[in-house]
């Protein structure tokens, strides 16, 4: 039988509050019993099929899942819907407005807006995936293995995460990547993985706490299971809701934040196509030429929103206290 209802309130959000209050409930609703739609009499439902079929009729994660699902085909394949090269400019057609075969115009060099929107896409879903799993496995792992341990080593790491916590992102950003002068997206992503991690890590830090208090953990470990076989078997599966529902969201704030820094010339640098490189330059052409600013930053607008109703989504899927 589902949950009863905790009072209003309970639920502080998608963040750190969220997310930890997330992991106190669900390690106890993981298995539960059969409810009017779970299945045959006697079968068990987990809160994973529970969570999919509730996404399935959720129209917030239809929308947002469709469209990330087309920003990771064109980031894939751009030329399925743009056959030009983002790179090709001419000077001549510098700042013109829409007109046929280029209907999102040309910037102040010249070049497509269309064609370097689209191909755009590519190096913000490659930064915000490649960010969001690298922050993810660092911090759960770091996170996990402080709160199964405790003592010592909760102290140490709790201790070097709060040094992290207090490094301004964007301060950071303009002191560590100034000094880079590689034209790849490896050092931001590099400098997103490591101030990234310590709000993963404190939240897999709890899931874990909470979840090795359970009765199964305890009996597996009187049982003589061995640290990895209870970390990986019976703790893992009950603590990473949260850390997914968080890096979902997460994503979405990489590719912003990939913008941000491209914007202030210490990120992406040209000829590399993004976004945050295309919105700075057009910033200066804004009265002139509107257009050059209106498409790039409809489609960072529109992708950062989309993780984050997908996040959303996946909050309330995954928390029992909202069934």
């Amino acid at each position: 039988m589902p949950e009863p209802q905790e009072p209003e309130g309970a639920i502080a959000g998608t963040g750190m509050g969220g997310a930890m209050d997330l992991a106190v409930s669900e390690a106890t609703t993981l298995e539960k019993g059969p409810g009017p739609s779970g299945g045959p009499q006697g079968k068990p439902r987990s809160l994973w099929s529970d969570a999919w079929r509730d996404l399935r009729r959720n129209p917030v994660f239809i929308i947002s899942g469709l469209v990330i699902l087309f920003l990771v085909v064109i980031s894939l394949w751009p030329s399925l819907i743009a056959s030009g090269n983002p790179l090709k400019c001419d000077l001549a057609k510098a700042q013109e407005g829409s007109q046929p075969g280029h209907p999102f115009g040309f910037d102040g060099q010249g070049c497509d807006v269309y064609t370097r929107t689209v191909y755009g896409a590519r190096t913000s879903v490659t930064v915000g995936v490649c960010a969001t799993l690298g922050v993810a496995i660092l911090g759960s792992v770091l996170g996990g293995l402080a709160g199964f341990f405790g003592g010592f080593w909760d102290s140490i790491l709790s201790r070097i995460t709060d040094v992290f916590f207090a490094i301004p992102v964007v301060l950071g950003g303009l002191v560590l990547l100034s000094v880079v002068t590689s034209n790849t997206v490896w050092p931001v992503i590099g400098f997103m993985v490591l101030l990234g991690w310590p709000q993963i890590s404190r939240i897999a830090r709890g899931s874990v706490i909470t979840a090795k208090q359970n009765d199964y953990v305890q009996a597996a470990k009187a049982l003589g299971a061995s640290h990895s076989r209870q970390l990986l078997r019976h703790i893992a599966p009950n603590a990473v809701a949260p850390v997914i529902v968080v890096a979902t969201i997460a994503l979405g704030t990489y590719i912003a934040l990939e913008a941000t820094l491209s914007y202030l010339g210490v990120g992406l640098k040209p000829p590399t196509v993004s976004w945050g490189i295309d919105i700075s330059a057009a910033s200066a052409y804004i009265r002139q030429a509107p257009h050059m600013l209106l498409w790039p930053a409809g489609a960072l607008a529109l992708t950062v929103l989309a993780f984050i109703m997908l996040g959303d989504a996946v909050r309330d899927a995954l928390d029992p206290k909202l069934r």
